[in-house]
């Protein structure tokens, strides 16, 4: 049976996603014209893969099942299990999506036996832990991105508050001039448990003096988030988090406990396999504002930005300190070869077109922009030839 099989993916199609950003740079078609968020790789549930096996489309879950060490890797299979570890995605926000956070494996473990007991569905949408693993993720810019990523250093967040002169904020920047992390703790938590009429006016009032005072990017965020949630406080969010621009091939790496939200643009997605999301608001869905305050760090300063140093001309990888996946870019002229990895890969072709070549007999499989492809673990190495670019997600080595 071929060690190298051809992927496909599954297309979500959530409210917040680009209409022509997948069709433009995947070339993946959109004949409806609605949009298209985001493009999964992976065996979630929520959008399986399947993979080509003798010419008839097999659900990837199944292909993995059938011999888990030979595909997986036996290491892999001795930390996790025989199910692959992490969700491979691209991702294309058109619009931004919900201010959240996940939890680390002792809260995610923790809340979710508690909301087993309390015969909490895990399809009902009330429900905050949906598994009792951690969701520590990895975003890399295909374009240009817009994002917001965990608070501010606390002066600076103080001053662009005091700036906007509201009374219900003002009374509440004593916790603040703090600088610690306890006051930060104290001042974010007094306005998500504030009561929703002051929510709604402090909000209000936000906006309002964002668009009077000068232009600045987190107040042009400000008023773009208003003007989709009026009534919601966390229309504050861009004053409160660093506001990023990632260019294409720098990256962030979000660990458990971190705040953030993505705003706009079209990027590389990798996350471990869990569904764990606590929102904070900027969302019509389920918000648990307890359980959000009890992951939250409450870290602060400068957004850290990746940029991977090359370790090969042609390579390079994105170091986080994440167990369930690792993420390399790689650039082709002519020949690659891989060296073997011990654990299942999967190729996503960004740019161009060759071939992915292997095993003795030179057995060979065509790609081009938008094609992807899963490497078990057992097929030792391979050659990419051609003129292309290509995502590469695995399990890094122990």
């Amino acid at each position: 049976m071929p060690r190298i099989l051809e992927l496909r993916g599954c297309v979500r199609n959530n409210p917040w996603g680009s209409r022509s950003l997948l069709s433009q740079l995947f070339g993946f078609e959109n004949p409806a014209g609605g949009p298209q968020a985001e493009y999964w790789m992976g065996v979630h549930p929520g959008g399986p893969g399947e993979v080509r096996v003798d010419g008839t489309w097999v659900p990837l879950n199944d292909w993995i099942r059938q011999a888990p060490e030979a595909r997986l890797g036996a290491a892999t299979v001795e930390k996790f299990g025989a199910e692959l570890p992490f969700l491979f995605k691209i991702l294309a926000a058109g619009e931004p999506l919900s201010l959240q956070a996940h939890p680390d494996e002792e809260q995610a473990k923790a809340g979710f036996a508690l909301e087993d007991k309390t015969e909490v569905g895990i399809h009902d949408p009330t429900r905050s832990f949906r598994d009792s693993r951690a969701k520590p993720e990895l975003l890399c810019a295909l374009t240009p991105f817009d994002a917001m990523l965990g608070f501010r250093d606390l002066a600076e967040m103080h001053a662009l508050i005091s700036e906007l002169d509201i009374t219900e904020l003002n009374s509440r920047l004593t916790d603040l001039q703090r600088g610690t992390t306890e006051g930060l703790r104290k001042f974010f938590s007094s306005l998500l448990e504030e009561n929703t009429p002051t929510r709604a006016r402090i909000a209000f009032e936000v906006a309002r003096r964002c668009a009077e005072l000068p232009a600045h990017p987190a107040r042009r965020w400000v008023i773009e988030l208003a003007r989709r949630y009026p009534e919601d406080i966390c229309v504050l969010a861009p004053l409160l988090l660093n506001v990023i621009r990632l260019e294409a091939g720098q990256a962030v790496f979000l660990p458990p406990g971190e705040l953030h939200c993505y705003l706009e643009g079209c990027g590389i997605e990798i996350m471990s396999s869990s569904d764990n999301v606590l929102r904070c608001g900027l969302t019509r869905s389920h918000v648990d504002v307890p359980a959000l305050l009890d992951v939250l760090t409450f870290s602060h300063g400068e957004a850290q930005v990746l940029e991977p140093p090359p370790e090969r001309s042609e390579e390079r990888t994105y170091a986080t300190p994440a167990k369930e996946f690792e993420l390399s870019r790689v650039n082709v002229e002519g020949n690659y070869t891989s060296g073997p990895s011990g654990s299942i890969e999967i190729l996503l072709f960004s740019l161009g077109a060759g071939e992915v070549v292997w095993g003795e007999d030179g057995e060979a499989l065509r790609v081009a922009r938008g094609s992807s492809v899963v490497v078990s673990a057992d097929s030792g190495a391979y050659q990419v030839r051609g003129s292309c670019s290509f995502f590469r997600a695995t399990v890094p080595a122990s």
